[in-house]
């Protein structure tokens, strides 16, 4: 019985990893010249600026945040480091159910404050929780960009 649950579980991709800094250009140099990961594109937007980075399989998020609302209140745009992971999913609804009955909390003050958590799907986060230690973490079903998935998924509906 225990082989037959053990199959029946779906395992998540962890395609994302968020780091919140306060000098977004001199930690995503220090990635890019110490491990040789690519700069995929900078940005700089009302809530954040940064840079994605990829190894070719994981994209790193190098966040300065503009405000304690998208930071999530109990850590604030002033804290570094490690911020959030990302989870890709075959099923955003199957994961919600599972999160749950996990006693799992939808960060609903952030999915807001980043304009998600609205079941539209979008290229990158889709939700964020906050697991039973308080780690926060996002589910995506439609991946990371410039990971292998989400460009097989974006390409495919840019084609059609």
């Amino acid at each position: 019985m225990e082989a037959a649950r053990k199959q029946e579980v779906t395992v998540a991709k962890i395609k994302h990893i968020a780091i919140a800094t306060q000098n977004e250009d001199e930690t995503a140099r220090f990635y890019v010249e110490t491990f040789g990961l690519k700069e995929v594109a900078k940005f700089d937007s009302p809530i954040a600026s940064g840079y994605y980075l990829t190894d070719g399989n994981l994209n790193i998020a190098i966040l300065r945040f503009k405000n304690d609302q998208v930071a999530g209140v109990e850590r604030g745009k002033n804290w570094s480091g490690i911020h959030h992971i990302g989870f890709e999913v075959e099923s955003l609804d199957e994961v919600a159910q599972k999160l749950a009955a996990a006693n799992c909390k939808r960060r609903d003050d952030i999915n807001q404050a980043l304009g998600i958590g609205d079941g539209r799907r979008h290229r990158n986060v889709e939700v964020r929780y906050s697991g039973p230690d308080g780690v926060t973490f996002d589910v995506s079903q439609t991946g990371w960009m410039l990971t292998p998935a989400a460009e097989t998924t974006h390409k495919t509906s840019e084609e059609s």
